[in-house]
């Protein structure tokens, strides 16, 4: 090949490249990362990245050197000249691009290693999945449950999820993994949190009528904050009262699909719980009997304009008797309520 060629080339190559750099690095293509696992898979997106422009250079180059050398004149109809193939060019284009690939699947594999290794002392965060909320259990620390997925700075964390019914999906993008949550398996995700914030807990499978709203976050404080939370989230779980109720009510994710103003939850899957009383009277019910029905045997009676079978029915096994009845009682308009001398 004249050395004019391949000057004209390494031009063309280069220009297709810093097109594509621009366009690579000119926009917010990834979320900032803020775990370690998701600082080496954005380590693997770019060394993808960075082959595929290599790629693109020399097929740009060649292809647009073509166009203008070799392109078939005006009123030429002849056969082009019979050409045999050039060994050295298939062996080349055969090998790189093998070469490519090779370094692409061991850095995958090291990384895929790297980042399912939960060490010898994770935190364990039991994650319940169901339609349409997300529910975190700390069982090494007093069983703590919350709507919110809290966790230490820096502590390398296991999520071990199951789900009540359907099939979800488990995905923080700043954490940079997806994980399915499946019917009868429990399937496990390894996080080591490294940057403190609030990130949004996105379920990414097509769940059900209330899909779009099965949200939650995902909150990373210092260790001693985290600390600090569970002894707090404990004792207003055991304390009785309003603020237990309340605390079921946040665990359980009960805003997600119900409105009720005393907890500040807009969910709109679910009827409202501000007009329970009403509610009551339609079911033919006490108040605290509709309650404690409503969400241990929810198909039991349904308000007028929902459907049936979306609120799942296995509350009153899940969640312990002390907190039910804690729930029901949070529940209760104030009117109705009965105060003890």
């Amino acid at each position: 090949m004249r050395r004019g060629a391949i000057v004209q080339l390494l031009v063309l190559g280069l220009l297709a490249a810093g097109f594509a750099t621009a366009v690579a690095l000119l926009f917010d293509w990834l979320p900032e990362p803020a775990s370690r696992q998701a600082g080496r898979i954005d380590f693997l997106y770019w060394l993808a990245t960075g082959i595929s422009i290599f790629v693109f250079a020399v097929v740009t180059a060649v292809m647009i050197y073509s166009i203008v050398h070799f392109r078939v004149r005006p009123g030429d109809d002849t056969d082009g000249p019979p050409i045999h193939g050039n060994t050295r060019l298939e062996i080349a284009w055969t090998l790189i691009p093998t070469l490519l690939v090779i370094v692409i699947g061991v850095a995958s594999a090291i990384v895929l290693s790297q980042n399912s290794n939960a060490g010898s002392n994770p935190l364990i965060v039991k994650v319940t999945a169901q339609q349409f909320s997300w529910q975190f259990a700390y069982p090494h620390n007093g069983n703590v449950r919350s709507a919110v997925l809290r966790l230490p700075l820096n502590r390398t964390v296991e999520l071990q999820m199951e789900t009540r019914d359907v099939i979800h999906s488990f995905w923080v993008p700043e954490f940079a993994q997806k994980q399915d949550v499946v019917p009868g398996l429990v399937t496990t995700l390894v996080i080591t949190p490294d940057r403190i914030g609030t990130y949004p807990v996105i379920c990414t499978e097509l769940c059900g009528l209330g899909h779009a709203v099965m949200r939650s976050e995902a909150i990373v404080m210092s260790a001693a904050g985290f600390e600090a939370w569970v002894k707090g989230n404990a004792s207003a779980v055991s304390g009785g009262g309003a603020a237990a109720g309340k605390a079921v009510f946040a665990a359980q994710g009960c805003g997600a699909c119900h409105t009720f103003k005393p907890a500040g939850a807009t969910g709109k899957v679910g009827p409202g719980l501000d007009s329970l009383f009403k509610d009551a009277q339609l079911a033919g019910l006490s108040v605290p009997d509709f309650i404690r029905q409503s969400i241990v045997d929810p198909n039991a009676y349904v308000s007028p304009g929902f459907p049936k079978n979306v609120m799942p029915g296995n509350f009153g096994s899940s969640v312990p008797k002390s907190q039910l009845d804690a729930l029901v009682n949070y529940l209760i308009p104030p009117t109705t309520k009965v105060v003890s001398p």
